[in-house]
């Protein structure tokens, strides 16, 4: 059951990088909810690749064709599965890789634990294409919270040594989420924008590759969702977001900058707001407290390390000769995943949300 997700609802990702097609099947979801297939193609459209001087050139539209579970667009009980055809392969650039595994990726584990039988074309089930998919269910996942008046939203928070303005933890607005949206690097400053750019380029023009950091949160969260010890939001949020291939961190709140803080410093002290609403004037613990959701907007950031796949010569080695060797890995990738990335955090937060709160 190594790519099936949830308690409630239950998603299976399936298929390779650069197999016939790659898709998801969706069990559990309400019945009678009418899906916007227009909102649902923007927001895959921000994974896509091939969109930007910052992707890979592979091009692929990404529309999905959904299989079953839905009647005239609307959720019929049954479960719901969608697929993506892969129409852009060069499945020879990959020939080599289960001989000779790349530095950084899944190749060298994989031949190990499959045997020498996975696919190594694209990365095969261990590829970053497999965020199409799991971007189908949580932009459904989007769709029934926005429903409950439950928003997501993520916006790159750091590139390199070059950071972006964070959400206010505890006044954190839609507005702020479409201040990043529809931009080729989504934040929210310009001059961010700007020095970015420069430093993904600049990677770019000789073979490398940048990695940095993603910030996202949630609004509109009810209080007293989630559960102690392991079925805590953290813990289900977290599960979710590690199956993005990139991911190597997740931090909550003030996370590892509780380390320098005192216990007066970093507890949140509460108040009634003018509507006799229950909240804290400050928000360290992010919107989580005991696993269980506290009311205030839930924030968390995670580290997103640099594409794998870079133009530069690496040392790897020879599996079944057992000799070093050099590597040059061919293909097409991007030099920073962030910018894609995005989407993928808001549908991995999404699909955990939903699963704890349906």
């Amino acid at each position: 059951m190594a790519s099936v997700f949830g308690n409630n609802i239950k998603i299976s990702i399936f298929g390779q990088s650069h197999s016939s097609a790659i898709g998801v099947t969706i069990d559990g979801l309400p019945a009678g909810f009418k899906i916007d297939m227009d909102e649902l193609a923007a927001f895959l459209a921000r994974r896509a690749p091939g969109n930007s001087q910052y992707a890979t050139p592979r091009k692929e539209d990404d529309l999905p064709e959904f299989l079953s579970g839905l009647v005239d667009g609307v959720t019929c009980g049954a479960p719901l599965t969608a697929i993506i055809r892969n129409t852009n392969t060069r499945p020879d650039d990959y020939r080599n890789l289960a001989e000779v595994p790349r530095p950084g990726h899944a190749d060298f584990t994989a031949q190990i634990k499959y045997k020498g039988f996975q696919d190594p074309t694209g990365g095969g089930h261990f590829s970053g294409r497999l965020t199409a998919p799991l971007c189908i269910a949580g932009g459904i996942c989007l769709q029934l919270l926005k429903a409950r008046g439950i928003f997501i939203g993520a916006h790159i928070c750091k590139i390199g040594s070059v950071s972006d303005i964070s959400y206010d933890p505890c006044n954190v607005s839609v507005q702020d989420f479409k201040a990043s949206q529809g931009k080729e690097l989504p934040v929210i400053d310009s001059a961010a924008e700007t020095a970015m750019s420069e430093l993904i380029l600049t990677q770019k023009s000789i073979g490398n590759s940048i990695g940095g950091a993603i910030e996202c949160a949630v609004i509109g969260m009810p209080t007293g969702i989630g559960e102690p010890m392991f079925d805590g939001l953290e813990n289900r949020i977290s599960q979710s977001i590690f199956a993005i291939p990139a991911i190597k961190g997740i931090e909550f709140g003030c996370g590892f900058g509780v380390t320098e803080m005192t216990g007066s410093e970093n507890n949140d002290d509460f108040y009634v707001d003018d509507n006799g609403v229950i909240k804290t004037a400050t928000n360290n613990h992010g919107g989580i407290l005991g696993g269980i959701s506290s009311g205030m907007p839930i924030i968390f950031r995670v580290a997103v390390k640099p594409t794998p796949s870079i133009g530069i010569e690496q040392n790897s080695v020879n599996i079944p000769t057992k000799q070093n060797t050099k590597l040059i890995v061919k293909g097409r990738h991007d030099p920073c995943i962030l910018p894609r990335a995005v989407p993928c955090v808001e549908a991995a937060c999404a699909i955990a949300i939903l699963d704890m709160i349906i």
